[in-house]
C-alpha cells in the first residue's frame, strides 16, 4: 500500500513539520488504516515514531500530547507509540507503511 492508497488523507507537509517539531526521524502507520477493516468513522490510526536520538530528553508528559496533536493533523485519534513489544514490533515491521522519513 502507498499514502495515495490510505482510506484517509494525509497532509505530509504537516506530519514532516509536525516531525521536525517533535524529533522524529520516521513515522509510520499500521493496523486496521493499512487492512480492508478499517472503519472510517470509527478506527483510531496507530502510528510508530522513531524519535533521533537525544530528542525526547527532556520533554517528560509532554510526550503524551504527541497523539492528540497529531490527531490534530490527521483529523482523527490517534495511539501514538514509540516503542513497542518484541511480539508486536516483528508484526509492525512487516506491515508498516512509512509516511515520514528524515533520509
Amino acid at each position: 500500500m502507498t499514502v495515495a492508497e490510505l482510506p484517509i488523507k494525509i497532509d505530509r507537509e504537516k506530519i514532516a513539520a509536525f516531525c521536525r517539531a517533535k524529533g522524529i526521524r520516521k513515522l509510520s502507520l499500521f493496523g486496521s488504516v493499512l487492512r480492508d477493516d478499517f472503519d472510517p468513522d470509527r478506527s483510531d490510526l496507530d502510528v510508530l515514531a522513531e524519535f533521533k536520538p537525544g530528542a525526547l530528553k527532556g520533554v517528560g508528559w509532554h510526550y503524551s500530547t504527541y497523539g492528540d496533536e497529531l490527531g490534530k493533523i490527521v483529523g482523527r485519534r490517534v495511539d501514538f507509540c514509540s516503542n513497542l513489544r518484541p511480539w508486536l514490533r516483528e508484526q509492525v515491521e512487516r506491515e508498516k507503511l512509512v509516511i515520514y522519513d528524515e533520509t
